[in-house]
């Protein structure tokens, strides 16, 4: 979970004294970490709540449960099937296919005892976006291929566009619901992170969702946490897991992708109950440029030897996690082309994003061997 972020030209002072800090986080357990004066980590929840009061207007977490009045007005207009001057807020355009959707990650066709998480980068995802008929016919196909996907790149002024978004997903009967963080960045242009989930597949534990605390400022964009269950019977066998949601700058990969290797060993040790620590994002990098993160002992990652953004020029997005820990991984992955799987051109498919869904398959009972462990955890709020 969040280890210090670290940045080159912080100084070896100041490693010291996180070094410091870490033990503590250790050897205190969940309790230490989720505490809002935290130093290091914290606040989660409740630096999130304080965030969103003083934001320009709500950025809730959950379908607007903690957001301002704006959020909440909105999912209950589209709830409704209205919006506040009496339109229909988004309308959806199913892509034409000329390709079929590979058996193995068509939605009315997913495993049940198999999970499949993504990340993707929704390229400047906000009302221009959603504008588009099209556009959002191919991000809602896209979604529902998968039980629970990280956004990166939410970027708009309101606060309407996960709802909006969730509300043309479960256009046909699905049940997806999201998590959104709050407004981060050094410009004006800032950007929120999202989860979006199947919530006949997975459930959240609401306690523990935000975003991770910076103080030395070594992110652009502080990463963002929740933890997951699957809602496989018994509740005690179900895969549990942190996923954290990470966009790093272009112009600082390097110092950023070593700063996500301090927040991946605190991920993985702050909480005695979970071992399962899955980041995935847009790192800007590839399996060759992860450099500290990718020198952890045990971490995996799945993305290698291909390409994910939407030229195929550049391998920038991933799922990295602990080998040795994360055993329910079935080593399946892939990316997900939008060009040949929707039947589209390449600058049809540059309109939907310049990055590509990145998916990978795991089971949702805890692998046998740590079947121990799953027993100590408590089933999450249903």
């Amino acid at each position: 979970m969040a280890r210090r972020k670290s940045k080159s030209r912080i100084g070896s002072r100041f490693f010291k004294l996180l070094s410091l800090l870490l033990m503590g986080v250790s050897a205190s357990g969940v309790g230490a970490y989720f505490n809002p004066d935290w130093p290091v980590i914290g606040p989660l929840v409740e630096d999130l709540s304080r965030r969103v009061a003083a934001s320009t207007s709500g950025e809730g977490v959950g379908g607007g449960k903690l957001g301002g009045g704006k959020l909440v007005q909105a999912w209950n207009d589209l709830k409704s099937g209205s919006s506040a001057n009496g339109t229909v807020p988004v309308s959806v355009q199913t892509p034409t296919r000329t390709g079929s959707v590979p058996a193995d990650l068509a939605s009315s066709q997913r495993s049940r005892d198999k999970l499949l998480i993504a990340t993707f980068n929704i390229q400047v995802f906000g009302q221009s976006k959603m504008s588009k008929p099209d556009v959002v016919g191919v991000l809602v196909q896209a979604v529902r291929q998968f039980d629970v996907v990280a956004i990166q790149e939410v970027r708009a002024k309101d606060d309407d566009i996960l709802p909006r978004f969730v509300a043309a997903i479960n256009a046909d009967g699905s049940r997806y619901d999201f998590l959104i963080g709050p407004r981060l960045g050094r410009s004006v242009s800032t950007e929120q992170y999202a989860f979006v989930y199947d919530t006949t597949r997975v459930t959240h534990d609401p306690a523990k969702v935000g975003t991770i605390a910076d103080p030395a400022d070594a992110l652009h964009r502080e990463p963002f946490v929740a933890r997951f269950q699957t809602l496989a019977s018994p509740p005690s066998s179900a895969f549990s897991f942190w996923l954290v949601n990470t966009h790093t700058d272009p112009d600082e990969v390097k110092e950023e992708v070593a700063a996500l290797a301090d927040v991946f060993q605190v991920m993985r040790t702050a909480d005695a109950s979970e071992d399962d620590v899955i980041m995935l994002g847009d790192l800007n990098a590839d399996e060759t440029q992860l450099g500290k993160l990718g020198q952890i002992p045990g971490i995996t990652w799945v993305v290698s030897g291909t390409t994910t953004n939407t030229r195929r020029s550049k391998a920038y997005d991933n799922l990295l996690f602990d080998r040795d820990a994360t055993r329910e991984y079935t080593g399946r992955w892939g990316v997900l082309d939008l060009e040949s799987v929707f039947g589209l051109s390449r600058d049809e498919a540059l309109k939907v994003s310049d990055h590509l869904p990145v998916w990978a398959e795991f089971e949702v009972k805890e692998a046998d061997a740590r079947q121990n462990v799953a027993e100590r955890i408590p089933a999450m709020r249903r």
